[in-house]
Formats: structure tokens, sequence, C-alpha cells
């Protein structure tokens, strides 16, 4: 399947960026349009050196205007744009519900209407739920059973996409991803959250025991997934991403420590998440299938992670100082 004109959005996150660097180097004849609210975690920092590449609009998924203007030639959709982080959604489910499921309800509806060849929805492994106390992975065929408002919300946004498959024909595919990390992550998330602290020399906050396992992908993994489903995925038909791994929370604080030189005192144990789940895992072998597979041992990834964060301590420290950033801090990381 080729495409001349593809939609990113939330293009400006993270792991949105970081496709759209992926798409220009591997898809240099694309249209690239990126549509992106700029919430704290959208920055425009993270897409420097590839701008004057793309077409890029400031709006909201949730907005029909917004999306229609962005969606407008395009024959391929790559939904990234979603609130996406546990503990938020925890203090306050009401945004993740806004963006997660009625934006994207408002994305099907404008696709539906523009003809787009496909749709891809970047979903989550947490809609999983928890496998803790089991040796199973996840399949696409197992039942959603999402324990968060985030992942709730993921859920719906999923049932959402497949249903427009169903009752509009929509071409639709939905990527499941693992925990990913690499290099322009928001530091509330727990590998740029360890790293920042411990150059700064603050403690990092490990959930109760720190027995809490997830399956790490290197960000240029996950995009390549994404990318091979986009082109050879089945229509109706949802992909696990995930690296085969299994680290607990303990484990990545003392890695991040060992490569930066600090000592394991910094580790701080801390009242534990509500509804924590503790143990994901995915079975990828369906992408696999397709010609997928892990390139970055967590090992190799980890390290050019921190290095990143280390060369670009401008970047984080601007993000650290946003008052969302000391908000979540003072409300939940102290408070525990």
């Amino acid at each position: 399947m080729t495409f001349k004109r593809v939609l990113i959005t939330g293009g400006a996150g993270f792991i949105g960026s970081n496709y759209v660097r992926y798409a220009l180097a591997h898809h240099p004849e694309w249209e690239v349009v990126v549509l992106d609210k700029l919430t704290y975690a959208g920055n425009l920092e993270n897409l420097e050196g590839v701008m004057d590449r793309i077409t890029f609009i400031q709006g909201d998924i949730a907005n029909p205007e917004d999306a229609r203007r962005a969606m407008a030639g395009a024959d391929a959709v790559v939904n990234f744009a979603a609130e996406s982080h546990v503990d938020r959604s925890l203090l306050d489910p009401r945004p993740f519900v806004k963006t997660n499921v009625e934006g994207t309800l408002v994305l099907l509806e404008e696709a539906r209407r523009a003809g787009v060849k496909r749709f891809l929805q970047v979903s989550t492994d947490e809609v999983y739920g928890d496998l803790s106390g089991t040796e199973r992975h996840s399949v696409e065929t197992d039942p959603l059973r999402p324990r968060s408002p985030y992942a709730a919300s993921k859920a719906g946004a999923e049932h959402l996409v497949f249903a427009y498959g169903v009752s509009y024909g929509l071409e639709v595919v939905v990527t499941r991803g693992s925990n990913t990390y690499g290099p322009y992550q928001y530091p509330e998330k727990i590998i740029p959250l360890f790293i920042t602290n411990a150059l700064e020399g603050k403690p990092l906050p490990v959930y109760g025991d720190g027995s809490a396992v997830r399956d790490y992908l290197h960000v240029e993994d996950h995009c390549a997934g994404i990318d091979l489903v986009l082109h050879k995925g089945t229509a109706g038909e949802a992909y696990n991403l995930g690296a085969r791994l299994a680290v607990r929370g303990v484990e990545v604080a003392e890695r991040v420590l060992g490569l930066l030189g600090k000592p394991r005192e910094l580790i701080r144990f801390v009242a534990d998440r509500p509804g924590h789940d503790y143990r994901y895992s995915v079975d990828p072998s369906k992408a696999e299938a397709l010609g997928w597979e892990r390139r970055w041992s967590f090992e190799a990834g980890l390290r050019q992670t921190v290095r990143w964060y280390v060369e670009h301590a401008g970047w984080w420290r601007r993000a650290k100082e946003r008052i969302e950033f000391r908000d979540l801090e003072t409300k939940w990381y102290r408070a525990r």
C-alpha cells in the first residue's frame, strides 16, 4: 500500500515526533502533515530540523474544524495524539476521555468523510490489563480489561476504530505497543524521570517494592513496527509491538544510576500507584510475521537514551520547569 499525503496527529509529542523523523527518512516522497495541540507534552523543539519538510498545524483532534483542515487531501492517518500518563489519569480522567475517546471519534468521522485509504490507531499494551501471577503473554484476540482511566480511554478508542471499520468500511489497523522509551520523551515517564532526577541529584521514586515488570521497547523499534503495520497490516486487525523483555522498575533505576555513576541511595521506594498493574507482556509474533523485529537491546537502548538526555539538558530542564510538571511533582511524587 502506498501513500502520498499522510496526517500524523500528535506529531510533536514523544513517539509521534520520532515517527515524523522516521517517515521523512524512509518515505521522502510523502507530504507529511502534523496536527498537534501543543499541550505540555507537545513541543515544537521535538521537530527541530524537520519543520521545513512538513506542514505543521496547531489544533485539537477533538475539534472537527481542526481535524478537517489537517486531513484535507490526506490518504492515510496515523493517530498518536493522546493523553498518555497513567498517574495524570488517576488525578483527573476527564482530559483522557476528551482527547483519547472523543478526539479519536472526531478523527474517524473526518477520515470517513474524506475517504482516506487507511487509519492507524496507536494504542497500548495496557488495554489488556494486569498479567501478574501468570506466565502468559497477551495476544491480539485477548479480551480488553483496562484497569486505569488512561487504559480505559485507549480501549474505548480502539472499539470506536474497529466499529468504524465494520460499520463504514473504513480501512483501520491498530498497534498495541509496550512501554516505549528514547529521545524526546517528556520527563514524567519512568525512564526520563529517573535519568533527569539522577542528573539533578534528586531521588528516583520507585513504586511499592519495585517489582512491577514492563516490556521496554525503544522508540525507533516502535516506529518501525507502526510503519510496517500501516503499509502491510490487514485491515480490521490489531498488532502487538513488544520487545519480549521483562524489566522490573527497581532494575530500571539501578541501571540508570549505574550508567550515570550515581549512588544507589538515590532510589526511594514510595507508596504504590492505586490499582497498579504489576505485569504487562505482549506476544509480538503477529507483527513479526509481517517482517518486524526488535533491533535495540535494552542495554544499548538505555545507554543511548541516557546519553541523549545528558547532551540535551536544556530540553529537559525547560520541560521540568513548566507548571504542568511542577504540579504533578508536587501533587503526585512528593505526596507519596
